[in-house]
């Protein structure tokens, strides 16, 4: 080996050693420094643009990611109902249950806010380095329990409302009796308050996987840096 040859591949060597160890400190100045900021952005940022897309008439009903569906049981039974003259009903608490939710999400704006300011350097580092969905999943871990207690009572008035949820009830606690449906499907609120959860959280992921896609494009600087160098 010629020494041109070896010295052109230590140069090359110490090149990459000094670009990992400035790579490294980067990342380890932004974990302390800029990390916080940039993470409580992207989660603002998501968390209200999934609220203003299912919070709204049609955000759950027209969105086939989200729409609430008649429980599987109910559904397998459809084609019997429908020929028993129950098939209108079936329709209209699919849409009364939509639009429970589409009215119970905002009600999650301000829970989400607080669990954003009320984030940790700890929760920080485990969202920076938490893959893919760590925002969502951080999300779920604070606000999950709180927004099913806030929603239940809403779904319960909007359900009760439409008229069906008493025959919805009767029905699904008869089968929940024989095991046939969970606990979460046994009446109407129950049901549609965690679909609602899911739909929100599923609204959230999908705005993370756009910000870690392209994160320029969030349009903040701090969102852009942060999850900039984690691409």
């Amino acid at each position: 080996m010629s020494r041109s040859t070896l010295f052109h591949q230590v140069a090359a060597s110490a090149l990459f050693l000094a670009s990992s160890a400035v790579f490294a400190a980067s990342l380890d100045d932004l974990s302390s420094q800029d990390a916080s900021a940039g993470l409580k952005a992207a989660l603002d940022k998501g968390s209200v643009a999934a609220v203003a897309k299912l919070g709204v008439e049609n955000g759950f009903l027209n969105n086939d990611k989200v729409k609430i569906q008649l429980p599987s049981i109910l559904e397998k039974a459809r084609p019997i109902l429908k020929m028993s003259g129950h098939g209108q009903q079936l329709d209209e608490l699919v849409v009364s249950m939509n639009r429970a939710a589409e009215q119970a999400v905002p009600m999650a704006k301000p829970l989400l806010v607080n669990a954003v300011k009320s984030m940790s350097v700890t929760d920080a580092k485990n969202i920076l380095t938490g893959g893919d969905t760590s925002v969502t999943d951080f999300f779920r871990q604070k606000t999950a329990a709180p927004l099913s207690v806030k929603f239940l009572p809403l779904v319960k008035g909007v359900t009760d409302k439409a008229g069906l949820s008493a025959k919805y009830n009767s029905v699904m606690g008869q089968a929940q009796k024989f095991g046939a449906v969970s606990a979460q499907e046994a009446t109407v609120e129950a049901y549609v308050t965690q679909r609602a959860l899911d739909g929100l959280f599923l609204m959230i992921a999908e705005e993370e996987k756009a910000i870690r896609q392209d994160p320029i494009g969030a349009g903040s600087k701090i969102i852009g840096k942060v999850f900039g160098l984690l691409k």
